[in-house]
């Protein structure tokens, strides 16, 4: 965990330098230097450079596309180009000079989401509602893929919780908790979203983190909580204020601890879900991901390829 300690050190030296500016002689001199010196020690630019530039970013979020699977009670989404309202004709490169996409969504709980309780619960906040405090948090990476191997049906337990704490010390309160369980590997085959049998969160296992470790929210591989007749984990975290992570994808490339996870979503008023983009920040020697340089950002490449729109697949691919 000593990516997350050097995190967890270097925003203390925030609060550090900052009680040191407010104890400063009160000289205009002395003022001036005990702001450089904060600044220069605290600011959080220091903290990027000195770790976030040479992390491992892992992105644990499933492509949207037409055909991915989603429950039988939803419809799949479908793309179009979008039209001009007064041609009543797409925009064309040619003609216009850029194109753009018309997403036909159907419901906000696809692919990898984010329900706020309200998706359950209305005296609950919906999806943008949510504080913007939810960035960046710990990651905490919790496998259940050797249980899985024997009962596919198999659910995360309290027990499996306290074993992960027995190697790995008691869980970060205010963390993202990510079940691992393989289940993701099947991506994107459409007959995932029919499956009955699927790894799950047990219900006590959920109040466990909840309650006694205090997380800020968990995730799993597949659409839903568990598999009980109610729902009865998705019950209970959205009647009593909870968010949580569906359809996680790649978490068999993070490390158990010392990740940092970000989370991003469509800001949709009153939305009861969420398209998320949920990215694991790992340490710099970390096998997986990519770090700030690796890879051309600003501008970025050229494909060898053309994006096209495919009217089979119903929606733009590269030819």
């Amino acid at each position: 965990m000593a990516f997350w300690r050097l995190f967890v050190l270097l925003l203390g030296s925030v609060a550090f330098f900052a009680a040191c500016e407010r104890r400063a002689p009160s000289s205009p001199e002395s003022k001036t230097a005990s702001k450089t010196e904060a600044s220069s020690n605290s600011d959080l630019w220091h903290v990027y450079e000195q770790s976030f530039k040479g992390a491992k970013y892992i992105d644990l979020t499933h492509t949207i596309t037409p055909s991915i699977p989603v429950w039988k009670g939803f419809a799949q989404v479908k793309f179009a180009p979008t039209i001009n309202p007064e041609t009543k004709q797409p925009y064309t490169y040619k003609k216009d000079g850029f194109e753009a996409t018309h997403y036909d969504l159907p419901t906000d709980q696809y692919g990898t989401q984010l329900d706020p309780p309200a998706h359950w619960a209305p005296e609950y906040p919906a999806i943008d509602e949510l504080p913007a405090t939810y960035a960046v948090r710990p990651l905490v990476v919790i496998s259940i893929v050797d249980q899985v191997a024997k009962d596919r049906g198999y659910h995360l337990k309290r027990l499996d919780v306290e074993r992960w704490e027995k190697n790995n010390g008691k869980i970060p309160s205010g963390s993202v908790v990510m079940v691992r369980s393989d289940w993701s590997k099947n991506w994107p085959d459409p007959a995932l979203a029919s499956e009955k049998v699927f790894p799950g969160v047990s219900l006590d296992a959920l109040k466990f983190l909840h309650e006694e470790r205090h997380i800020l929210f968990h995730g799993h591989e597949p659409l839903d909580t568990d598999t009980t007749p109610t729902l009865e984990g998705e019950d209970w975290l959205m009647h009593h204020g909870y968010t949580q992570a569906e359809g996680v994808a790649n978490l068999d490339k993070v490390p158990e601890t010392g990740c940092l996870i970000t989370i991003g979503y469509p800001k949709f008023a009153g939305g009861l879900g969420g398209y998320a983009r949920l990215i694991a920040i790992c340490p710099a020697d970390w096998k997986y991901g990519v770090s700030v340089g690796e890879v051309p950002e600003a501008p970025l490449p050229k494909s060898d390829k053309i994006l096209r729109w495919d009217a089979k697949l119903g929606m733009r691919v590269r030819k």
